[in-house]
């Protein structure tokens, strides 16, 4: 979507660009919910850790935009599915509007194995 890269590296570090519930295949929002759309970005996010060597479990930050705060409860059940007893630090910003009019985006920084 833009002049940037979905993980750069740095120092056995990997720093993710924001990601959105985009699928895939077609480029387009998936979801009507933040729940929904929040499993996706996550779905999303994992695949970037694992093409770059890293994955879930080895995340040590995210940030998390939301586009209504009022979402958070849903965003964070799904999110802590995602993560299990895994629990990164983590910043939750209200942001007016996200890409796509998507209702969340996340990014991560994480270990590289």
């Amino acid at each position: 979507m833009g002049p940037y890269s979905q993980a750069t590296m740095a120092q056995g570090l990997v720093f993710t660009a924001g990601q959105i519930a985009l699928d895939p295949e077609t480029m387009e929002i998936v979801g009507d919910d933040v729940s929904a759309q929040t499993d996706r970005v996550l779905k999303n996010l994992s695949a970037v850790l694992e093409e770059a060597g890293a994955s879930l479990s080895r995340v040590v930050k995210t940030t998390v935009y939301l586009s209504d705060m009022g979402d958070f409860g849903a965003m964070n059940e799904v999110y802590g599915k995602h993560f299990g007893d895994h629990k990164p630090a983590r910043s939750t910003i209200a942001a007016k509007t996200l890409p796509k009019n998507a209702l969340v985006e996340i990014d991560a920084v994480a270990l590289v194995e």
